[in-house]
């Protein structure tokens, strides 16, 4: 099955009607960009002039931008620093449009950002601030109050965890119980050490490198058959025993995807990337056209041919970016002779 352009715009004319919660780590990545003419007398380091800054939602916050590109609504459940950055990330958050509900602002835990330096196009060097997340009992359990509130207006949830802490088992739980009752799909973006039991959600979307480290499997060179790729085939088998989720998608970068859905043969999804400038954020976009496609009707492998197309998009892009839908439309046209 080769989903249309046709089909991908009768499922999306939904899409403002469906409302996803997204529930992680929220962040803000700042960019710093300008030019290297020399090398630093100091230190064996090029020196960046610098033109131009900007900031922008990170983090889980990308899958809510990509989101509202697409043409959803798109809610937050995260915990923030109460502090300068973590105003500013909620100002924008909220210009944009992105519901704020369940977000909690912790006294004491700083706002995560993550500042790359971009010089001519490349990436010089990335600084991190970020503690890892740590809260009481209490402050948990009005977290999960606050995102059982958001679900019961929700029509799909994805779980979006960077390892910063947000994403915990009781949260995991909470999620996973009330999406359940009301029946709405759940949508995992993993991070690759740390183990949460996942029963019951709707699909997981690890890459590879994600998808070996939480099988706990010695990553191998990729086949240019995914379908003839055992060492990856037996991460699949070992993840779907692992999570229990209804569906899995690895994305694979330049060998596309690789859907598994449990007690049928894994599919082989061909990428539609011809131009790769920065992969920054191309899981996000995968999981947010995913989950919203879903909610809009789709099988989970018109779900999984959209995201492909989607990730398509944003790769051609410098920075964390998003698809819009007539970016999306105008990728499929120009790649019809493919579908």
């Amino acid at each position: 099955m080769k989903i249309t352009v046709e089909r991908a715009k009768e499922l999306l004319s939904s899409a403002s009607q469906k409302r996803i919660l997204v529930v992680g780590d929220l962040m803000m990545d700042r960019f710093v960009y300008g030019s290297v003419s020399r090398i630093s007398p100091e230190a064996p380091v090029p020196v960046v002039h610098v033109s131009h800054e900007k900031a922008m939602p990170g983090g889980a916050c990308n899958v809510a931008s990509n989101l509202l590109a697409l043409g959803g609504a798109a809610a937050m459940a995260g915990i923030i620093g109460r502090d300068a950055v973590g105003g500013e990330l909620k100002k924008q958050l909220s210009a944009n449009g992105v519901l704020l509900n369940a977000v909690i602002e912790h006294a004491v835990h700083p706002t995560c950002v993550k500042t790359r330096i971009v010089a001519e196009q490349q990436q010089v060097v990335r600084v991190d601030r970020e503690e890892y997340l740590s809260i009481s009992a209490a402050e948990m359990e009005a977290f999960c109050s606050h995102m059982i509130k958001e679900i019961n207006y929700a029509d799909g949830v994805i779980i979006e965890d960077y390892g910063k802490g947000s994403v915990q088992q009781n949260v995991v739980d909470t999620v996973l119980a009330a999406a359940q009752q009301k029946g709405i799909p759940v949508g995992y973006d993993p991070k690759d050490d740390h183990i949460l039991k996942m029963e019951g959600v709707s699909v997981v979307t690890p890459n590879r490198k994600e998808a070996f480290g939480s099988a706990g499997v010695t990553e191998t060179k990729p086949a240019d058959n995914p379908l003839e790729d055992d060492a990856l085939l037996e991460t699949g088998r070992i993840l779907d025993e692992k999570w229990k989720a209804r569906h899995t998608l690895i994305t694979l970068g330049p060998h596309g995807m690789l859907l598994l859905n449990r007690g049928e043969k894994a599919k082989h999804i061909p990428t539609r990337a011809r131009e790769v400038f920065d992969v920054s954020g191309a899981g996000d976009t995968v999981i947010a056209t995913y989950v919203l496609a879903l909610a809009c009707g789709a099988s989970y492998l018109e779900a999984a041919e959209l995201s492909n197309f989607a990730a398509g998009v944003v790769v051609g892009k410098l920075g964390t970016a998003t698809c819009t839908q007539q970016e999306l439309f105008c990728y499929m046209k120009k790649h019809a002779d493919e579908i």
